[in-house]
């Protein structure tokens, strides 16, 4: 994965594509927020008048007009504040909106490589931890800083027009907080990247808790993965309370600093107290109303180192680059994988050829293939066999571009598949997993998947070609039976089967079978098997097994041993050579023969 670094306050600059749509949000809020502390900034000045008016000059004269602009002031400021705090509201949820779509979106468009490099947990944080902290921050923060900066500014201007020598006294507490920032910000930042971090560790292992909860089961491990979860905890707790003592010290300092300001004014304002008892309840009105603010912004700079990682992740997402990209010249002719140009795609037919190619994996040092060359013409059926480990998915990856190779060239129908957009080439390629998945809801919507426009019609001959019809019929709710959650209401071979009828409902030109009979029991195996010779009929086959009896009748074998392969050929004449092939099929059938003996079956 490749990422691009920009530099930005607290990383926003990185993401303001996202944040421009709402500008006139954020002037909205800029602008109710400044009136509103403008109002505020106002109202202490209501109590002096009246003190010096009302009280020192014994007199009600303009009573009733002065409550009349003070209520108008109140409500002039409420109002302020619901405009803004609506607008701000709204623009929090849509941020967060735009930005776990985006990020959902590019997800899509990133390749094999970065989900492999990333968990879960990780992922699921970015898209919807960190994005609720940036919508919060562009909203609320925004809010809540326009309005006590602008109190205040406009408190501090006005206490130096009422007294400047005593109001530059108070505010002399201001440069400590600056001071008090420069020494706290990087270890702040540094617990606070800490604490996200074993945030992300939590959030995968709830999601591995949670999805592996039959294995768990299965194993009795739930001691062990109780005390690993407890593990993580106890670092999450010990990272939180180190974030929380650098953040409670330097509030405890900006506490004293406000408290001198209140202090500098009682010892100070006595003589003011005598002589102007409206200036000095002024005073204290403002110096009080000051500490609010400096106690936000004990918090706001807490939360702006925080939600600074938050910014940080949330940009590298995306930012990263996927390992497998269209060129400009392919995009602008072919579209992209969000907005493809069918149009001009060429139907495919399905030969397939590699010319000299080499690879390695993105994280890895050795190559899997060495310049490695092989037709594959249109209808072949072709198998890749080798042990558990051994490599045999390389080719069916490079086939289908989930990766490029390093060197060469693969070819799908005499060009080099990158002369092609990628959605062209996975429209045209059907995938049936080891480990199937289901999407949640109902067979019928899982069939859809590989044809929206299909029909029942459709859907029960794709199922009967796949010898599943009698299986979903055995069900209560036959196409409307819920899967649910990744296909657990049903067995594995059921949804082995069900996932074989949707890739053959997208009718595709290039089957890739990737351990699809594996995780079935030998019913299923056979009914797959003997489904096999219409499924690949008109269509280019690639099959990679580890059973060697699911791979007899195919045109070419390509055997793999510790990610090279080190024989080709058909099943007869890789028999006759008496070589790797010959030894992992005589040890499967002795393995299959015992097995049957001690079951009770017959050899």
């Amino acid at each position: 994965m490749k990422k691009t670094k920009k530099p930005a306050f607290f990383g926003l600059f990185r993401l303001q594509a996202y944040f421009r749509p709402y500008r006139r949000a954020f002037v909205v809020i800029l602008l109710y927020c400044l009136l509103s502390g403008l109002a505020e900034i106002v109202v202490p000045l209501f109590p002096r008048y009246a003190l010096d008016r009302f009280v020192a000059g014994g007199t009600l004269a303009g009573l009733w007009p002065f409550i009349a602009a003070y209520v108008a002031v109140i409500a002039f400021s409420g109002f302020c504040n619901y405009r803004s705090s609506l607008t701000a509201a709204v623009t929090e949820v849509s941020v967060n909106r735009d930005l776990r779509d985006a990020a959902f979106t590019h997800l899509q468009t990133l390749s094999f490589s970065y989900f492999s490099q990333n968990s879960v947990g990780y992922i699921h944080a970015r898209l919807m931890s960190d994005t609720e902290k940036i919508g919060s921050l562009v909203s609320w923060t925004l809010m809540d800083a326009v309005w006590y900066i602008s109190y205040l500014v406009g408190s501090a201007i006005v206490m130096l027009r009422l007294n400047a020598r005593l109001a530059l006294l108070v505010l002399a507490v201001l440069p400590l907080v600056g001071g008090v920032f420069a020494l706290f910000e990087r270890g702040l930042l540094r617990a606070s990247r800490d604490v996200r971090a074993s945030n992300a560790v939590i959030t995968g292992n709830f999601n591995e808790g949670i999805t592996g909860a039959k294995t768990i089961k299965s194993l009795a491990i739930e001691d062990r993965i109780g005390e690993d979860f407890t593990r993580e905890t106890a670092v999450m707790r010990r990272r939180s309370v180190r974030a929380a003592r650098l953040r409670g010290a330097f509030a405890a300092v900006i506490s004293f600093a406000s408290g001198a300001a209140i202090a500098i004014l009682l010892w100070k304002g006595g003589r003011i107290a005598r002589e102007d008892v409206g200036t000095f309840a002024a005073f204290i009105a403002y110096a009080q109303g000051m500490m609010e603010p400096v106690r936000w912004l004990v918090a706001v700079i807490s939360d702006l180192i925080a939600i600074r990682v938050n910014v940080e992740r949330v940009a590298d997402l995306l930012e990263t680059q996927s390992d497998v990209t269209d060129t400009p010249a392919v995009i602008e002719k072919y579209g992209d994988t969000l907005s493809p140009k069918k149009e001009n795609w060429e139907p495919v037919r399905g030969d397939i050829a590699f010319r000299d190619v080499t690879f390695r994996y993105p994280d890895g040092d050795v190559n899997v293939l060495e310049h490695f060359s092989l037709d594959v013409p249109f209808g072949t059926h072709l198998a890749i066999v080798g042990q558990t480990g051994a490599g045999k998915t390389t080719l069916a990856n490079l086939v289908c571009r989930f990766y490029d190779p390093t060197e060469g060239q693969v070819l799908i129908d005499g060009r080099d598949a990158r002369e092609r957009s990628q959605l062209w080439l996975h429209e045209a390629i059907g995938c049936v997993l080891q480990t199937p998945h289901l999407f949640s809801g109902s067979i019928r919507d899982n069939l859809k998947m590989g044809d929206p426009d299909a029909d029942d019609d459709r859907l029960w001959e794709a199922l009967t070609l796949v010898s599943a019809d009698d299986v979903v019929r055995r069900l209560e709710k036959g196409l409307d039976t819920d899967v649910g959650e990744g296909g657990d209401l049903l067995s594995t071979g059921e949804k082995q089967l069900i996932s074989f009828a949707r890739a053959l409902l997208a009718d595709p030109r290039i089957l890739i079978l990737d351990e699809a009979t594996a995780s079935v029991d030998t019913l299923t195996e056979s009914r797959i098997r003997t489904a096999m010779a219409r499924i690949t009929r008109g269509r280019t086959a690639i099959m990679i097994a580890h059973r060697l009896s699911t791979v007899q009748d195919a045109d070419h074998i390509l055997v793999v041993k510790d990610g090279v392969i080190v024989e080709q050929g058909d099943h007869r004449s890789l028999m006759a050579d008496k070589g790797y092939y010959y030894e992992l099929y005589a040890r499967q059938y002795q393995d299959e023969t015992a097995a049957k003996l001690l079951s009770g079956g017959e050899a």
